[in-house]
């Protein structure tokens, strides 16, 4: 299980939940439920860290809770 924060919101022209990751640049997913946009995500997260440890791009510590002010 990944320690990103993942931020849920409904998507009105989608039709569906999306899942994103603001810690990990282009790192979303959706699913018809809630339940299933963070199963999605976290396959992305996965697949996101294992193709930066390949290309041997920095990978971002998690930094919990984020908050913008």
């Amino acid at each position: 299980m990944n320690r990103y924060e993942v931020v849920i919101y409904w998507n009105s022209d989608e039709e569906a939940f999306v899942a994103e990751v603001s810690e990990l640049s282009g790192c979303a997913a959706e699913g018809q439920t809630r339940e299933a946009a963070i199963v999605n995500v976290e396959a992305v997260i996965q697949d996101w860290l294992e193709s930066a440890r390949e290309a041997g791009r920095q990978i971002p510590e998690p930094r919990g809770r984020v908050t913008i002010a």
